[in-house]
């Protein structure tokens, strides 16, 4: 008895110290690059911690300068940075800066370097629609994977096989759904109906509706059939659905240029739907989307932080933070847990 009962003692109390290790280990790193170094101070305000210091600039000839001024050896790093056009850089330059980031931990000795890209630049090209072009998507987790990236995190990525262009590297895909939700709950829905607004967004759509019943609002499903002529205009539309004296949530990935998605709110008023919300993760807002979408018919526009945005927004567009998400995921990535409680949508 005496023996099974020191058997046990010892069981504890190597339990309790394989739990604390897992939990505790090395401090996390969170470094930043210059695209978006707002969304990263918050994700290291949720978690507690300051982003470790870093020393981005460039030569006078343009090229990137970069420097660790905290030491990563062997430590646990994150590397934030969205692929996206910013302030002072283009989507190249973040690229390229997000490369030599990596390549800089990789030389520094540091541990796991997870990279995470709010926003995946270049996703729309994601195959060979015409012949002698690359498939830039595949190209830019080639770039990464070779930097020597351990893991990376992205969010809404515009195709989910972009996580098979990754050989060697785990990629996680996080859904802004719960966040957008979340959002939703406050507004005061007339009999809604969410609409993918093309064919390759139902999956994106269906999540979002059983996202909204399990928060107790029950909505429709409808799809939007278009035919393009030429990017941003629509010469045919077909509406599988019924929108008629409804109120319409339109979730995409992404808002470019806004003249599709403009064209989408007018076809659906046509139809007789009344107020339009639309969900959109990235903001990409390229040319004049920003006041084309603040002179549109859109009742609100709900969209997030993973790409920073430049200038004034209308009092129709809300942007909401992915910090809390992005948090949540390095922190149970950092204690080595599964993360796939945040796959619910």
């Amino acid at each position: 008895m005496f023996r099974n009962f020191r058997l046990s003692i010892i069981v504890l109390f190597l339990g309790c110290v394989f739990s604390v290790g897992a939990q505790s280990g090395k401090p996390l790193m969170i470094f930043s690059g210059s695209s978006n170094t707002e969304l990263s101070e918050k994700v290291a305000s949720y978690l507690g911690i300051s982003l470790s210091k870093t020393r981005l600039g460039r030569f006078n000839d343009g090229e990137i300068q970069i420097q660790l001024e905290d030491s990563v050896r062997n430590q646990d790093v994150f590397v934030i940075q969205s692929t996206c056009n910013s302030k002072d850089a283009s989507i190249n330059d973040n690229i390229m800066e997000l490369f030599l980031l990596i390549r800089t931990l990789k030389r520094s000795s540091s541990g796991q370097i997870t990279v995470v890209m709010p926003y995946y630049g270049y996703a729309r090209q994601d195959r060979k629609q015409k012949p002698r072009v690359p498939i830039s998507a595949s190209d830019i987790a080639m770039l990464i994977e070779s930097a020597g990236a351990s893991r990376v995190v992205a969010v809404d990525l515009h195709c989910g096989q972009i996580q098979g262009f990754f050989q060697q590297t785990p990629v996680d895909n996080l859904f802004s759904i719960s966040s957008m939700v979340s959002y939703m709950k406050s507004v005061p829905l007339e009999n809604p109906v969410v609409v993918s607004p093309d064919a390759g967004g139902v999956a994106r759509a269906k999540k979002f509706r059983e996202a909204l019943g399990d928060q107790g609002i029950s909505a429709g499903l409808a799809i939007f059939v278009k035919q393009r002529g030429e990017a941003g205009v629509i010469d045919a539309v077909d509406l599988v659905g019924e929108v008629e004296g409804r109120d319409v949530i339109i979730v995409d990935d992404m808002c470019d240029t806004g003249g599709t998605l403009v064209s989408v709110v007018n076809e659906l008023k046509k139809f007789g739907a009344k107020k339009v919300y639309v969900c959109v993760t990235h903001p990409v807002f390229s040319k004049n989307a920003i006041k084309l979408i603040g002179d549109s018919d859109i009742t609100e526009m709900i969209t997030t932080d993973t790409i920073p945005i430049k200038g004034e927004l209308p009092s129709n567009i809300k942007q909401i933070s992915i910090a809390p998400l992005l948090a949540k995921a390095m922190n149970l990535i950092h204690n080595n847990q599964p993360i796939t409680t945040l796959f619910g949508y």
